[in-house]
């Protein structure tokens, strides 16, 4: 990767940050997370609950707080001082709340010390910080005192949850807490006692720590994942590396990094060697009994464990987390992103997404221990699937579901506290950071708390702790325990590491539901192995066949059987659920139905934009226009096809136009027959105009309305809000973008157009299973022929993964228009 192309996509990530971040403090701020379906902000007791989910809320601005020192990172000083300005004019922590002690110390307790450390040593040589004097420290150990009544419990475990004015009192009782939950409280309260110097929250997270290490269990040196705070009894004794033990692992390790403190070592050093006796089974990582380590408890696998190869680079153990990471990596590829739960032959337990940045922050740290270009590309290839399936106008969207890209009305603050940051990182030369990096240990909330911290007397004690001994401490008695020398990276190639992995998962490797461009010849191999033909036809669409008797082996054919499952899913779901907004471009007095863009400026609601037409040449746009004279200032119109929507947008945007409109060229499309889509990008966050896209009846009419008056003024905006100002079509609220629409004209009343019309409703495929139930490769079903009968519009992304998309639209509709009468020339994804 050149140095040109990191510093691009280091500026790409910076422009996904500010994305978010500004959607949320001009669509959120003071709520504590954006919602970005909604574009308004999400209240504790206000907006409606979540369950246990809401814990993390507590009316203090958390995503703000959470993401501070991003700013700072990014050099953004100005914007820097402000927020923190915001944080001490608008925070009061004296709330009669309920929140989840964990979450709140790592990310408002440590949002706030990061922030104020940064800004203290910054402020010497940053101007717009001279003024900052220590207000966010006070404000932390405010907060922090108002956890301190979970921590009253017999064994000195936190309770999980803790009222921010009444303590306890009134508190449900809460017996059971997980293993992250009590022992991630460390780093932050260590912080906090050795700035403040009170020893507190020190002592208090230190005896969390310690009875945490007297319940492990003795033999196995494994830890459960929930634990009684009153008795110190397990609750389960499910033990991995995932949800609810991670950050346990994490703190233990990264307490002695940060205070020197030798116990911590050791004691994390039994847990590895544990985890990797009993736990690791290179590439996965399972989850065991505790008490009876070599009996798998479940066959699935979470995504939170994929910090644990970060983890591994901190320890010096750089071939296993290469191993884990590229599993992690096959399985990213498969799915475009990290499900929430994954089986261990790779097919998605829990389908959700929230955006999670640990595989990022993994990808972050290997790529510092090695310098493998491929840990680049991989950071650029998570970023264009968040560009591609996770951009929507109001920030970014957590997936509700990897195989259909349903969008969640959902974005964490840890999005912007982590996963742009690590992609901002992983993309920057630490030279012209701000911050000195290797000055700093990174929480679980990647938080920056200082190495000198260590060198700083713990409060209570009379003066700084003596230099860490060599000699490993009395419990530090594993046989094959590791040391506290690093091998050297230099030492291990990666490459060679990860290549054997590749054969070994097989069909980890396959491909996702949303497809490369057919012309790509590894594509075809690959659902030809699973049974799975694509012919291409004349109009540019793609039909696939999937026959057991094709497939390479029965493994393969049940990858295919499950791959069209995945493809039905996706293809029955339209951008509309998936927090697409329409648009409506006014020309004559009606309002004509249209799809936005993943792109270019987002068309608002309270937006009216009014303007002249004028049609580009040549009509298609896929190269500057000639007439770009008469295109400046106006809506410039052009055809879909022979390149991307993007491309087309870009080159109208070169030329001076204001909009960009994009005709349709599949005779006889209309809204009311399809579902609105949205143009999908190419990644490549440079066009600054808005596009939408018109079907063919209706640009029909908008053609015919020019040519009766080309200066004639167009108004585009949002079509809810646009209808309802234009006719009242939406009253009391609701505006069905297409059964409200105008209905198909008389001419359409056929039975020809009520056959179009069912086959829009009926299920994407058809996939019927041998007499009996019996699965593909069983015996009597080896003959059995599968065929998926919907077509797909070929629209592939260049140079990487397309979003499929079926007849008509969907999600991501658009990556490449084929020519009308040659689409097979132009490739195409499903």
């Amino acid at each position: 990767m050149t140095k040109a192309e990191r510093l691009q996509l280091r500026e790409e990530a910076r422009r996904m940050f500010y994305h978010a971040y500004d959607a949320y403090m001009d669509k959120a701020y003071p709520a504590d997370e954006l919602m970005p379906l909604s574009c308004k902000g999400r209240w504790r007791g206000v907006t409606p609950s979540r369950g246990d989910m809401d814990d993390v809320l507590g009316n203090f601005s958390l995503t703000l707080v959470d993401s501070m020192d991003t700013l700072a990172v990014m050099g953004d000083f100005s914007e820097f001082s402000r927020a923190i300005k915001l944080i001490l004019k608008d925070i009061d922590f004296d709330q009669d709340i309920v929140v989840s002690v964990f979450e709140t110390n790592i990310r408002v307790v440590g949002g706030l010390l990061s922030a104020h450390v940064l800004a203290t040593a910054l402020k010497g040589e940053v101007p717009a910080l001279a003024w900052y004097g220590g207000e966010l420290l006070a404000l932390a150990e405010d907060l922090a005192t108002r956890l301190l009544p979970a921590f009253n419990t017999s064994t000195g475990i936190p309770h999980g949850r803790v009222n921010l004015r009444r303590g306890l009192a009134g508190l449900a009782e809460s017996r059971e807490t997980c293993t992250a939950c009590a022992g991630t409280m460390i780093l932050e309260m260590a912080a906090l006692s050795r700035l403040t110097g009170n020893p507190v929250f020190e002592d208090k997270a230190h005896r969390a720590m310690d009875r945490l290490w007297k319940i492990r269990h003795r033999t196995s040196d494994l830890m459960g994942t929930v634990v009684n705070v009153h008795t110190g009894d397990w609750v389960r004794k499910e033990s991995g590396v995932g949800a609810g033990i991670d950050s346990y692992y994490e703190y233990c390790l990264k307490a002695y990094i940060l205070l020197g403190d030798e116990k911590y070592l050791a004691r994390f050093s039994r847990h590895y060697n544990a985890v990797m006796k009993y736990i690791s089974r290179p590439p996965v990582m399972l989850a065991v009994h505790m008490h009876r380590p070599h009996l798998q408890s479940r066959n699935y696998m979470d995504s939170l464990l994929a910090f644990w190869p970060g983890l591994q680079v901190l320890l010096g153990d750089l071939k296993p987390a290469v191993e884990i990471h590229e599993m992690l990596y096959q399985v990213m590829q498969r799915h475009t992103f990290i499900p929430e739960a994954f089986t261990t032959d790779f097919q998605v337990h829990w389908g959700q997404h929230p955006l999670r940045p640990e595989f990022v922050e993994s990808t972050y740290f290997l790529h510092r221990a090695t310098g493998d270009e491929h840990y680049l590309r991989v950071g650029e290839a998570a970023l264009r699937s968040l560009q591609r399936h996770a951009r929507v106008p109001c920030g970014y969207a957590a997936l509700g579901d990897v195989r259909t890209g349903a969008r969640e009305d959902r974005m964490d603050s840890f999005v912007l506290a982590e996963t742009f940051k690590y992609l901002y990182m992983l993309f920057a030369d630490d030279a012209r950071l701000p911050v000195r990096l290797e000055a700093y240990v990174l929480t679980t909330e990647a938080h920056f708390l200082p190495l000198a911290l260590a060198a700083r007397p713990a409060p209570h004690a009379p003066h700084a702790p003596a230099a860490p001994r060599i000699a490993p401490p009395p419990e530090h008695d594993a046989p094959n325990a590791y040391r506290k020398t690093c091998p050297s990276p230099r030492s291990l190639v990666a490459a060679a590491v990860r290549r054997p992995l590749r054969r070994l998962l097989g069909a980890a490797g396959r491909p996702p539901a949303r497809l490369r461009p057919f012309t790509e010849p590894q594509q075809l191999h690959a659902l030809a192995d699973m049974g799975i033909s694509a012919i291409t036809l004349p109009d540019g669409r793609v039909q696939l066949l999937y026959a057991v008797t094709t497939a390479k082996s029965a493994k393969d054919a049940a990858e295919g059987l499950t791959f069209m499952h995945e493809m039905s899913k996706w293809n029955a779901l339209g951008d509309t659920e998936n927090g697409v907004v329409p648009a409506g471009v006014q020309v004559d007095g009606r309002v004509l139905p249209a799809g936005p863009a993943h792109f270019g400026k987002e068309v608002r609601a309270e937006e009216r934009l009014r303007g002249a037409a004028a049609l580009a040449r040549p009509l298609d746009a896929c190269g500057p226009p000639l007439n770009a004279h008469e295109l400046a200032g106006k809506f410039a119109v052009a055809e879909r096809g022979r390149c991307t929507f993007a491309q087309k947008v870009r080159h109208l945007q070169q030329a001076g136009a204001r909009l960009a409109i994009v005709l349709d060229n599949v005779p006889g499309s209309s809204h009311w027959a399809t579902a609105l889509f949205a143009m999908s990008g190419d990644g490549v966050d440079d066009i600054r105009i808005p596009a939408v896209f018109l079907f063919s009846e209706e640009s029909a009419h908008l053609l015919e309305q020019l040519r009766k008056d080309p200066e004639q003024q167009l108004t585009v905006g949002e079509l809810k809000a646009m209808r309802q100002q234009a006719d009242g079509a939406c009253e009391g609220g609701s505006c069905e973008t297409v059964l409200g629409a105008e209905g198909p004209p008389a001419d359409k009343e056929t039975f020809d157009h009520l056959k179009n019309v069912l086959k829009q409703l009926v299920a994407q495929f058809e996939v019927s299973l041998p007499e009996g139930g019996s699965c593909p490769g069983a015996e009597g079903g080896g003959k059995q022929v599968h065929v998926a009968t919907t077509k797909f519009v070929n629209e592939p992304a260049p140079g990487g993964r397309g979003a499929p998309q079926a007849e008509g639209g969907g999600p991501g509709a658009g990556e490449r228009d084929p020519p009308r009468d040659d689409g097979a020339a132009g490739g195409g994804d499903l």
